[in-house]
């Protein structure tokens, strides 16, 4: 065995070692689970609506689903497809469980979360047995003085966190060779509807767990399409929502600039509901105050099946069609969908400053710097590593666990920026704001009247390449990211057996417009589908179909 692949199993041995003793300890003792109305086969598939239902009747309980679901990770990740993708199972979540199936038996439900698990990415502050780590070794054993606000406001609604999900290290955010999906503490994750492919990233781990029906919702984090892209890649909804409508408060940073949380699921009914549980003014996140004017009270009230009569959508093909010509083919197929659900398409309404967002991975470097050594600081108490410097230092010592597969140049280059007073950060905020916002996407929809932009969300998901590192596959998240606007994706369709996603996104805090349009298609298309964990796409060989 060559050593970077031993290096890989063992990382990968090591997580699925502390999995099974998680998972060990949570359900010790406890009976094999209760059929019920909703048979097991079935629960992979069960929206949020669906197990609150049974859940009110009393033919489910939150602590069956907490059995089922450790069960279903143990299964996906440490036999069978070997999947990878949650770090850790939280040893308190029967626990937790049990006690909100009493609280529902004696005081009802908080709402439409009650009771339901969701996995979180490893970037995201929890102060419980469970680990923060952004999946590196460097944040290992360090415990977070409080939760996160989205963990906060995810145990508020009732929720049960049920496991961290593995990661692109730093949310990929270390080097410009990395594989999205890969983690020094959880090794690589796999795409569960081809194993040889790239889940994406950086919130390989939530897309994985959503699209395989190991939780019922996952939780994502998005600077530039990390949310969007492993959505797209791995047939799922994904959702970015307007920077500030969630707390970033105990979110491991990458830039404040575009960091947001939002939710990864199977429905766009149960992505509404979940962002109904996350939005809100945070005291501790200063870009929230400008929510408090924005916000919807229930986002699963705007959905309609009939939403998309009279909409007008505008076509970005510029830049955003032309990666993928399979992708094309399914975007073609769309437009005729939505034409034959009422919308009207504006096609093309390309965005002329597209061409002016470079720089935008400078403007990350410079922001990242500062945000990183905030976190450490406030949430990393009693860590070893203070500042980037540290952080550098110590993927130098441990290098064999850390970098087998590619280094850490984004760190270095970040660690020589300047202050965020420097005239060179403020002019690059200054002009990238501008190009993505008032001359981007505020332009060209004032200019055609339109409700929301639409565009492939990305090219089908690429072979896992551990020896040069990720290839582009051309995707359309850059323009919503860079300007902090929100972003969905929703299933498309299929190309030799692997999803791509069809994007809406459009002007800040327009969540409400863009859940609507999506779940109108969504219900006029149908197009997700459960992955098969086939051992490679679905591709002609030697006349015959394979995977």
């Amino acid at each position: 065995m060559k050593r970077r692949t031993f290096l890989g199993t063992v990382a990968a041995s090591s997580v699925a070692a502390t999995l099974s003793h998680t998972v060990a300890a949570s359900t010790a003792g406890l009976p094999p689970a209760s059929g019920g109305p909703i048979p097991e086969d079935r629960l992979p598939e069960a929206t949020i609506v669906e197990l609150q239902a049974e859940m009110t009747a009393r033919r489910l309980t939150s602590r069956r689903l907490v059995e089922f679901y450790t069960r279903r990770i143990v299964s996906l990740d440490r036999a069978g497809p070997r999947l990878s993708h949650v770090l850790e199972v939280n040893p308190e979540a029967v626990t937790i469980a049990a006690e909100l199936d009493a609280e529902r038996r004696t005081r009802g439900p908080r709402g439409p979360l009650h009771g339901i698990p969701v996995l979180i990415k490893d970037n995201i502050a929890t102060a419980d047995r469970m680990q923060t780590t952004a999946g590196s070794y460097a944040l290992l054993g360090v415990r977070p003085p409080r939760d996160g606000t989205v963990a906060a406001k995810l145990r508020a609604a009732g929720a049960v966190i049920l496991g961290k999900t593995n990661l692109s290290e730093w949310a990929n955010y270390r080097s410009t060779r990395a594989v999205s999906g890969w983690s020094g503490r959880g090794g690589q994750t796999r795409n569960p509807h081809a194993l040889d492919r790239n889940p994406s990233g950086s919130s390989s781990g939530s897309a994985v767990g959503a699209a395989s029906g190991t939780c019922a919702s996952a939780i994502g984090t998005e600077t530039n399409g990390s949310i969007i892209s492993p959505s797209s890649a791995c047939g799922v909804v994904g959702l970015k929502p307007t920077v500030g409508l969630v707390s970033r408060a105990g979110i491991v940073p990458i830039a404040h600039s575009q960091d947001t949380a939002g939710p990864m699921t199977r429905t766009v009914a149960d992505a509404a509901a979940v962002l109904t549980a996350l939005a809100g003014v945070d005291q501790s996140d200063d870009a929230t105050t400008m929510a408090a004017d924005h916000l919807v009270r229930d986002y699963t009230a705007v959905l309609d099946v009939d939403g998309l009569r009279g909409a007008r959508l505008g076509v970005v093909r510029e830049r955003y069609t032309g990666f993928s010509p399979k992708a094309d083919v399914l975007f073609e197929a769309a437009l005729v969908v939505l034409r034959e659900r009422g919308a009207e398409i504006v096609d093309p309404a390309n965005v002329s400053s597209l061409a002016q967002l470079t720089g935008s991975g400078d403007l990350l470097s410079f922001e990242f710097k500062t945000d990183i050594e905030r976190y450490l600081a406030e949430w990393a108490p009693g860590a070893t590593v203070r500042t980037l410097e540290d952080l550098i230092a110590f993927n130098r010592r441990d290098a064999a666990r850390e970098m087998p597969f590619f280094g850490q140049e984004i760190f270095e280059q970040a660690a020589r920026r300047g202050p965020l007073t420097s005239p060179e950060y403020l002019q690059l905020k200054e002009r990238l704001q501008r190009a993505s916002r008032t001359d981007g996407i505020d332009a060209v929809m004032t200019q055609h009247r339109l409700d929301a932009l639409i565009s492939p969300s990305a090219g089908p998901a690429r072979p896992i390449d551990l020896v040069s590192g990720d290839a582009g596959g051309g995707g359309s998240s850059g323009l919503a990211a860079i300007a902090g606007y929100p972003h969905i994706t929703v299933p498309m369709g299929f190309v030799h057996g692997l999803p791509v996603g069809l994007s809406f996104f459009g002007r800040a805090w327009s969540e409400s417009v863009l859940l609507r349009l999506a779940y109108a298609y969504e219900q006029a298309t149908r197009l997700r589908r459960m992955p098969r964990f086939a051992a490679t796409a679905d591709v002609p060989w030697n006349g015959r179909s394979r995977g």
